[in-house]
């Protein structure tokens, strides 16, 4: 059988990789920790390398990884394109999928997760009680669960542990309320700690089949504020599981670890500091690339302070010509250039600087060339050292790109104007091919398109940066919206931009935005946005929405409201702001008030769904039943394939005891997804309402496979099984209620009575 050709992919990594020269020591200790069982003390579960930008951290650990699969390792590699736990474990499974281990059941539950998260976050104002302060700081960040998240964000200050603990206990029997399902609870609350058991259990299967799991957690410094607590936790306590032994965790960073987190754990830990290469290491990377003549090499260790990516790209090209040593005003990027002596080339590099990130589709554009010839560029581009690819696309190291940037800034500002604008204009253009495919105003729920809009976003400031920052602004309003992840991003390509194009203004928003984030969350962030005065009417309108909205979840009704009055002051014609301000008016109390602002949202936009499921809410809570059910009609003709919609509706009919109608939503409901547990369980009661208790007990049962943690199912089961007579049966379902209904609820006071009356005979 003839062995297939290796890719150009391939072919690249060999020979960088054949080419790695210096971190001998790093590199033995690794290998020879492979080479020691775990049982074995010298044996290290941990290393952690950190350094400077430019020292080599990413390139070691590439190395690191190769050495691992070479001993025959599943490995996988993490860095900042995951914003959280759930993106880890999702980007850790996908690349142990590519080697032949696919992790079904935690795929399974991360699907869930993004799919209950946003159903959660886009309900929340619907609820009869918004979430409070504590609820809010879980729900918002998603990334640790109750006990690891201390009291930031946008409460800071506010909200004491007791607070928390009774916040985040609202939350949970809110969403129980719309979920019925413990699990799909936590998935919102604290997806962690479902996932990390099911993650357990899947690395635990995989153990068993390869000699060692390696996994690569790098650029920690932009990972670590959500990962290290996690990582500590999963390494050194029993919280989520046993992990196998046969793991090695590798995280690489600017800055050592938390010594306050992990100093009692050095035993198990290799600490693999990175400093700028020794004079010896320098050399000897440049005689392998034949890089001997000693003018020069002085000039490259001169030039590049030892920092490896440099001496690594000085190297390159081979120079040989002792002429360009010692010229004072040739800058770091005019020598690695100039020792390329073809011109194309050396445009394409500069070029190729430009955008943040890039792959073939983007560096086409760049460098406004034939697609044969960019694509040859692009491959020779791919081998140079100061290139990275991560997460599918590349980008050049900062220590490299900067320079490049400002030397084509200074050089031609109409150029730098005119590249950036038909970056701007490539980018705009997919975007709006997006959007074609996207039902309106779903835009900024989609990664690809806040992707697109981000990076079109970066080369309309570098190209305008005056110009183009009230647009930018009025995104990173928006952006907020989407939580505090998204609105990082936008507030760092604020400051990126500002240092890439010179623009002060930018980069000044850009930093305030992000200190606001880290000191108080996404209602700082709104409040900066708020106060410096860069947003126009509308922008301002939805930054009080917004901000709005954050007050409802800290509990403060009274502020969030005045938020939504100022919302719809200045912008009257937004429907999100009336259906706001109705739904905070029906948390005070006010019923009339709430249905005015709804039927005024509903007014702008009669297809508005949300606020007719918010509207139908206030309706039941003045027993006006027929009031209700028209309006949830309506939410269902307009979403006939919503699940959660026609459980709603199913809901509703089921309480006015039109059972027949009802089932008929539960099942078209289960139609649509097979794996709503939601609505197995509600169709479930149905049945047994009916007097159908097989079939109540078959869904029931189905409900609860597919959530096992389902509160809510476990009651009515057990209620049905005492219906039955099957006492033993009931007793087990509501004593796994009870474990699992851990704090004080009323649901909880009932099962306990039916615990108390089935333990003494009774009914």
């Amino acid at each position: 059988m003839v062995r297939a050709r290796p890719s150009m992919q391939e072919l690249i990594r060999q020979r960088r990789r054949a080419g790695f020269v210096g971190r001998n020591e790093e590199r033995a200790a690794f290998r020879a920790n492979l080479g020691l069982p775990p049982e074995d003390e010298r044996h290290r579960f941990l290393f952690h390398v950190h350094g400077n930008a430019g020292v080599g951290k990413t390139f070691l650990v590439r190395e690191l990884e190769q050495i691992a699969r070479e001993r025959g390792a599943l490995t996988a590699y993490v860095d900042e394109s995951a914003g959280s736990v759930p993106e880890a474990m999702a980007a850790i499974g996908r690349q142990f999928a590519g080697q032949g281990h696919r992790f079904k059941d935690l795929e399974r539950l991360l699907v869930a997760h993004r799919e209950r998260r946003y159903e959660a976050e886009t309900a929340a104002l619907a609820a009869p009680e918004g979430p409070s302060a504590g609820s809010m700081v879980v729900a918002r960040a998603g990334l640790t669960g109750a006990a690891m998240v201390p009291v930031v964000g946008a409460f800071a200050g506010a909200v004491d542990p007791a607070q928390l603990a009774q916040g985040v206990d609202r939350l949970r029997a809110g969403l129980s309320a719309r979920f019925r399902s413990q699990e799909d609870v936590q998935l919102v609350l604290s997806p962690e700690q479902v996932l990390t058991p099911v993650l357990l259990a899947e690395l635990s299967d995989a153990a068993s089949t390869v000699p060692w799991i390696v996994l690569f957690l790098d650029t920690y410094e932009r990972t670590g504020p959500f990962l290290d607590a996690w990582l500590h936790e999963l390494m050194t306590t029993d919280r989520y599981g046993a992990l196998p032994a046969t793991i090695v965790v590798v995280t690489a960073g600017q800055r050592p670890f938390d010594a306050a987190r992990w100093g009692g754990f050095a035993d198990f830990v290799t600490d693999v500091p990175l400093l700028p290469f020794t004079e010896a290491e320098a050399r000897g990377l440049l005689a392998d690339r034949g890089v001997v003549a000693e003018p020069v090499v002085e000039e490259v260790l001169r030039l590049s302070g030892g920092l490896p990516v440099l001496v690594s790209t000085l190297a390159e090209t081979r120079p040989a010509d002792p002429g360009v040593v010692g010229d004072p005003s040739a800058t770091a990027v005019d020598r690695f250039l100039k020792w390329e002596q073809d011109p194309v080339r050396r445009a394409a590099a500069l070029a190729g600087a430009l955008p943040r990130q890039l792959d073939a589709d983007v560096f086409r554009t760049a460098v406004e060339c034939p697609e044969g010839e960019a694509d040859v560029l692009f491959a020779w581009l791919r081998g140079m050292p100061f290139v990275s690819e991560r997460a599918e696309r590349m980008q050049y190291h900062d220590v490299v790109r900067a320079p490049m940037l400002r030397l084509q800034r200074v050089r031609s500002p109409r150029g730098w104007t005119e590249r950036h604008t038909r970056l701007a204009e490539a980018f705009a253009g997919w975007r709006a091919e997006t959007e074609a495919d996207l039902p309106s105003g779903t835009w900024w729920q989609e990664e690809e398109w806040r992707k697109l809009r981000l990076a079109e976003s970066y080369h309309l400031l570098c190209a305008r940066p005056r110009t183009a920052l009230a647009t930018v602004l009025r995104d990173l309003v928006d952006a907020c919206g989407e939580g505090e992840v998204v609105a990082r991003r936008w507030a760092q390509a604020l400051v990126q931009a500002g240092e890439d194009a010179d623009a002060d203004s930018a980069g000044a928003w850009g930093s305030e935005s992000l200190a606001a984030l880290d000191r108080g969350g996404v209602a700082d962030a709104l409040g900066v946005l708020l106060a410096r005065g860069g947003l126009d009417t509308r922008g301002l309108a939805e930054a009080h929405r917004l901000r709005g909205v954050e007050f409802t979840g800290a509990g403060d009704h009274a502020g969030a409201l005045a938020e939504f009055d100022r919302a719809v002051e200045l912008d009257p014609t937004r429907k999100a702001a009336w259906a706001d301000r109705g739904a905070a008016r029906y948390r005070l109390g006010d019923l009339d008030a709430a249905v005015a602002d709804l039927d005024r949202a509903l007014e702008l936009d009669p297809d508005y769904v949300w606020a007719l499921v918010r509207r139908a809410r206030v309706w039941r809570s003045r027993d006006e039943q027929e009031r209700r059910l028209a309006d949830l009609d309506r939410a269902v003709a307009l979403g006939p394939d919503v699940p959660w919609v026609l459980c709603e509706r199913g809901d509703a009919l089921t309480g006015a005891g039109r059972y027949t109608a009802a089932l008929a939503d539960y099942d078209r409901a289960i139609a649509r997804d097979a794996q709503y547990a939601s609505a197995y369980a509600s169709r479930g009661v149905c049945r047994s309402w009916m007097g159908d208790t097989a079939q109540a007990l078959t869904d029931l049962d189905r409900a609860l496979e597919l959530r096992p943690e389902y509160v809510w199912a476990l009651w009515h089961r057990g209620r049905i099984h005492l219906e039955l007579d099957s006492r033993a049966q009931a007793l087990a379902d509501v004593e796994r209620a009870l474990a699992l209904e851990a704090t004080a609820t009323a649901r909880r006071t009932n099962l306990l009575a039916m615990r108390d009356a089935l333990r003494d005979g009774g009914d």
